[in-house]
């Protein structure tokens, strides 16, 4: 830390002196400072500081601003924002950090504190490694046709608990795709390819096909839970789909009460007509119907209210930071108690910590997934999990 240096941005002296005593009595011997964006973009570039303590209100050029051009800079230092703003504000400017990519270690309300800081501060320590992410580099069209036909598709399954006794219940296909050396790349670099070209019942076709397999081998096994499988708006205007999901059951053989079909609620609908029939004649053969990453689309009331859900999934972005953060946990709660109300499933997706855990289950929330359960894995390796975890007789 002795040759590490940190940067304050800010037009307040007074706050500029008391944050580089701090600093200094938390072992930062290197301290500079800058009145202004423009003037720490000069320093930053002459300096190459390791941590930047930005103010969002200064004049010249402001701190969002300044962080704009940081990320054109392409920087790697921490930052950690601080304002006397409102702290809706602040949380704002730190998600908008995080979006131009930038290191945001977090965000601090004025006047600073010396145990907040550090606490902030000891993330750098953790997250001196950290480097910007490359750009992801996207199949092209050609290999994504050549992948669909030649079975590239991989579908790992992620699983959901109970959280009143931590049994497995259930589990989420998710779609990966393997490349010829064998190595697997993330959704990120085939998705926009597969949804810009008309590829994507395609894609869906051979996702729900693995998936209903990998049921029928479970049941067999003796493992019996409900699998969840995403389907894209574009594929529920077609009525093919129908026919796609009923003789897939007829072939495994498979209990359609232990399916559920994931919506993203937030590209529901356009055009009601064939998705309102297609996805109530699935409800009518016993099939759950869940929507995905609700409340963050703009029509998340209407389409509850219009479709017959059985349940609802709470995004990530409302449960991340909810133990400390008022507004997330507002939030959440909100969501939870609207899903009781109408006498749907809940389950909280992307639960990474110990501390989330417990307010989801403080909530009552009905059902947890993410990394704090266990990560996405393939259909063998789910079936071994669940014998680990009690849920199948090995």
């Amino acid at each position: 830390m002795p040759q590490d240096k940190i940067l304050i941005v800010d037009d307040e002296k007074f706050i500029t002196n008391l944050t580089t005593k701090i600093l200094n009595k938390l072992g930062w011997e290197r301290v500079l400072t800058a009145g202004n964006g423009h003037e720490g973009l000069a320093v930053y570039e002459a300096e190459s500081p390791n941590v930047i303590l930005c103010d969002l209100n200064m004049p010249g050029m402001d701190g969002l601003e300044f962080l704009r051009h940081l990320a054109e800079k392409e920087a790697s230092c921490g930052i950690i924002l601080v304002s006397g703003e409102d702290k809706r504000i602040l949380q704002t400017a730190a998600q908008l950090g995080q979006a131009h990519r930038l290191n945001i270690l977090g965000s601090l309300q004025k006047p600073i504190k010396p145990v907040p800081l550090k606490a902030v501060l000891g993330t750098y320590t953790q997250r001196q490694t950290f480097a910007p992410r490359a750009p992801l580099e996207l199949l092209s069209l050609e290999d994504v046709k050549a992948g669909l036909s030649e079975g590239r598709i991989n579908v790992f399954f992620q699983p959901k608990v109970s959280v009143a006794d931590r049994s497995l219940i259930g589990v989420e296909a998710l779609v990966r795709w393997r490349k010829l050396d064998g190595n697997l790349i993330p959704p990120a670099a085939f998705l926009p390819v597969v949804e810009e070209n008309g590829l994507i019942d395609e894609m869906t076709d051979q996702v729900f096909q693995k998936a209903v397999s990998a049921m029928a081998a479970w049941s067999l096994a003796g493992l019996s839970i409900k699998v969840a499988v995403n389907f894209s708006v574009e594929s529920l205007t077609r009525y093919e789909v129908l026919d796609l999901v009923h003789s897939a059951i007829e072939r495994e053989g498979v209990d359609p009460q232990n399916l559920i079909i994931e919506v993203t609620e937030s590209r529901i609908m356009e055009d009601v007509t064939a998705p309102l029939e297609i996805l109530t004649r699935l409800r009518m053969k016993g099939i759950g119907l869940s929507i995905d990453d609700f409340g963050t689309g703009a029509s998340s009331m209407q389409q509850l209210k219009r479709i017959p859900f059985t349940e609802l999934k709470i995004d990530r972005a409302f449960v991340a930071g909810a133990p400390t953060d008022d507004e997330a946990r507002a939030m959440l709660e909100s969501s939870v108690a609207l899903a009781k109300r109408l006498g749907l499933t809940t389950v909280a997706e992307g639960v990474e910590t110990k501390e989330e855990w417990h307010l989801i289950a403080e909530l009552g929330v009905d059902v947890v997934q993410g990394y704090f359960v266990a990560r996405p894995m393939p259909s063998e390796d789910l079936l071994a999990w669940a014998q680990r975890n009690g849920d199948v007789s090995a």
